[in-house]
């Protein structure tokens, strides 16, 4: 997954250093040029010096490709302005910001932060559950939110068109209900294919949705709903 983050401060060089270990691809933003240095450096990422409110800047940070962009300076506006120019200009949808005045909060969302949020480990999970699993809806949550009822669809095209739901080995914590596809309604078995454009109603525990999104190939599929 292709994540911006601006900031270079303490959340966003943690940030950026969890999302390295969770295997993802994080390009970095960051104004102070010292900064910029010790990150690229110790980080080993991509590294933007510049201000992550400018055009120029997102768009050399890779904007174009982004999955999702997470502004987290200590400035609230620059992290508006930054989402709002991702989704505008660049049609970033996944959109996540600081807030540092929870007062900013609601205006955030208003003016079209998809995501304003202030801790960094909700960050992460947030950006993964999000992204890397957009195209999973949850429909019910059960057992407090420690697993759900949830619909998936697959794109088309698909890139496992064919595939035989005993080759993919999907997690335990999980099980396909049904699949609906073109109208005919199907219990699916160990034989059954999937093939782009079925409708997949799943029971998963919450600690395996990432898992069962890369078995069934849509963790690196950018999808906008």
């Amino acid at each position: 997954m292709e994540v911006i983050i601006v900031g270079g401060g303490k959340v966003g060089y943690y940030l950026t250093k969890t999302l390295l270990e969770h295997g993802h691809h994080p390009h970095l933003i960051e104004m102070d040029p010292d900064k910029c240095a010790r990150m690229a450096d110790e980080l080993d990422v991509p590294v933007i010096c510049g201000d992550g409110s400018r055009l120029d800047i997102l768009e050399a940070a890779g904007a174009r490709e982004a999955d999702a962009i997470v502004a987290v300076t200590g400035r609230d506006q620059d992290n508006l302005v930054a989402c709002q120019l991702a989704d505008q200009v660049f049609q970033v949808h996944r959109t996540v910001a600081r807030i540092n005045n929870p007062k900013n909060k609601a205006a955030m969302q208003k003016l079209g932060v998809e995501t304003p949020i202030s801790v960094t480990d909700n960050i992460t999970r947030l950006i993964e559950r999000e992204v890397d699993t957009a195209a999973i809806r949850q429909l019910i949550p059960l057992n407090r939110g420690e697993a759900s009822i949830s619909e998936l669809h697959l794109p088309e095209p698909y890139a496992q068109e064919g595939v035989r739901l005993s080759q993919l080995q999907l997690p335990e914590e999980s099980v396909i209900v049904s699949i609906e596809r073109k109208g005919q309604f199907i219990f699916p078995r160990g034989n059954t294919q999937l093939f782009g454009g079925d409708k997949l109603l799943v029971v998963c525990a919450e600690s395996a949705v990432r898992e069962l999104s890369k078995k069934l190939g849509l963790h690196c599929h950018k999808q906008h709903l």
